[in-house]
């Protein structure tokens, strides 16, 4: 297998669309909840990182079940791609019930002991208390997904994206503000719309597959395999716990950033809303890595392994440069997009700059650390995460104790993040263990 740039840019630009469009609907609450007010707009931060949290649990392990599909692709074992789609299949829908089930008993608990502001804590439950209801639609989504990527057929994920976007911005317009009739929900309305729009997509999706896929060649019928279930959990469990922790300290730095008021807490939530749009970029080529990885590895082909990883970076690099160039040009236009209130575009405005100039260290920390799942050390990945969340942490808090921090000081966390891993992730490949 030798991978050219075009080849990896066909691959991945179906995965970057799937990505895209997911956080849209993200950007769509926000957008829609930023012209309700500051409270809406800061307690959509919250709640949307306490919803992605419980979502990485569901992503992480689509990661692994993602690196069985494409190591059997690449071996050209094809019939036993379906078969390990199944086994993920029944783990995330049963992983799906539990984390509805407990978000709708646990939640209200967890989330007052991290919220000190009243309107802000039931903001953030109306929110949940509809969302809570995406679990059962986007965790078996996951499995689909993580399949797709894994035989390198992306084209469909484009598609089923632009399906949950479109849905979910109407339904945003027609339950926020109670238009065509409806009722008006306000935040809760966007919480009702996305788990409608996830629907859209599962249907979307299933029906697909069922007329577009070969079921003689990808061993589509199913089965239980017990053991190539507890391969896929040894694989899985450490990606599980690596997503959901990556993703935990965002829902901390909100939880860091809240004593400082209102006004913070909603231009936190602008940048980082448009912070998420833009490294889908990143994440999407990471994302892709992990398959080509696991492709070569299976194909016999370890050498290619990290020049695959630099030609990667290098596209991720052509591609986003042109965007983060033009959002720094247009940042006040674009800040404006989220909100009227000038106290909080200007609170937004250095922040966001700084999170800009992130990019160019996160392209080749993300692909780097993704490789490292690609080649099955889904362990080590895990201890590099937890080594520069725990640092990450520890600098938050050491912020959080001095008084009139601005919030552009809190965003240098992110820049240290992705240093760090850089730096652990490419010591890994340097070593060579891998290989074995």
């Amino acid at each position: 297998m030798n991978f050219t740039y075009k080849q990896i840019w066909l691959i991945n630009f179906p995965v970057m669309m799937s990505l895209l469009m997911e956080q849209l609907i993200n950007l769509t609450d926000t957008i829609f909840l930023g012209h309700v007010g500051e409270i809406e707009l800061g307690a959509s931060a919250l709640a949307g990182m306490y919803y992605i949290a419980i979502y990485m649990l569901g992503f992480g392990f689509s990661l692994g079940l993602q690196v069985v599909v494409a190591r059997r692709n690449g071996e050209g074992n094809l019939t036993k791609t379906g078969e390990v789609f199944w086994q993920g299949m029944f783990f995330l829908a049963s992983l799906a019930i539990v984390t509805f089930t407990l978000s709708k008993v646990f939640s209200p608990q967890i989330l007052r002991v991290f919220i000190s502001s009243d309107s802000i804590y039931h903001a953030v439950i109306d929110y949940m208390n509809g969302r809570d209801y995406s679990f059962l639609c986007v965790f078996p989504i996951l499995a689909y997904r993580a399949f797709f990527i894994g035989i390198t057929k992306t084209r469909v994920l484009t598609v089923n994206s632009i399906l949950l976007v479109a849905s979910n911005t109407i339904l945003n317009y027609l339950l926020i503000f109670g238009a065509g009739g409806f009722p008006r929900l306000g935040i809760a309305g966007a919480a009702i719309a996305s788990s409608l729009a996830e629907v859209v997509a599962l249907v979307h999706i299933v029906i697909y597959t069922y007329l577009k896929i070969n079921r003689k060649v990808y061993g589509w019928r199913i089965t239980v395999n017990i053991p190539l279930l507890k391969q896929l959990l040894r694989i899985s469990s450490w990606t599980m716990v690596r997503s959901f922790f990556c993703i935990a300290p965002w829902f901390l730095f909100f939880i860091a950033i809240e004593h400082l008021g209102e006004t913070q807490l909603a231009a936190g939530n602008i940048v980082r809303s448009i912070s998420v749009m833009l490294f889908v970029i990143v994440n999407s080529f990471a994302t892709t890595g992990i398959s080509l990885v696991s492709n070569l590895i299976g194909a016999k082909q370890t050498n290619r392994v990290v020049p695959i990883c630099w030609k990667t970076v290098k596209l991720s690099y052509a591609v986003g440069t042109p965007f983060i160039l033009a959002t720094a040009l247009l940042s006040k236009q674009i800040l404006g997009i989220y909100t009227n209130n000038t106290e909080v575009i200007e609170t937004a405005f250095p922040p966001f700059l700084l999170m800009l100039s992130t990019y160019f260290l996160a392209t080749p920390a993300y692909t780097f650390c993704n490789a490292i799942i690609g080649t099955g050390k889904t362990r080590t990945a895990f201890i590099f995460q937890m080594i520069t969340i725990t640092i990450y942490l520890g600098y938050l808090y050491k912020l959080s104790t001095w008084e009139q921090i601005p919030l552009v000081v809190y965003w240098t966390a992110e820049q240290l993040y992705v240093i760090l891993l850089l730096g652990l992730a490419l010591y890994f490949f340097k070593k060579g263990d891998w290989k074995r």
